[in-house]
């Protein structure tokens, strides 16, 4: 699947490089999510060095704790414009 995560970085100010199978490349900006009243879950990630926790688990980017983002979601996004800024 062209959708799954290969590789991340962790870039400053909350944002992710990542870099699909299809080699498709983008940024992540987490910023306005975790800093959101609405952050639910992902409001511990605040924490730069929770942040910083961040791996490829099964195609998808995860931190402990179940904490994952949709691949799918993402790759459409950046294919499209290059960078995703989950809500």
């Amino acid at each position: 699947m062209p959708w799954r995560v290969a590789a991340i970085a962790i870039l400053p100010a909350f944002r992710l490089s990542v870099e699909f199978q299809d080699a498709t490349k983008g940024i992540v900006d987490m910023a306005p999510l975790v800093h959101s009243r609405m952050a639910g879950v992902f409001a511990v990630l605040a924490d730069a060095e929770r942040f910083a926790e961040a791996r490829v688990e099964h195609g998808a980017v995860t931190w402990p704790g179940d904490i994952d983002l949709a691949p799918d979601a993402m790759y459409r996004a950046i294919k499209a414009t290059g960078i995703w800024v989950p809500e």
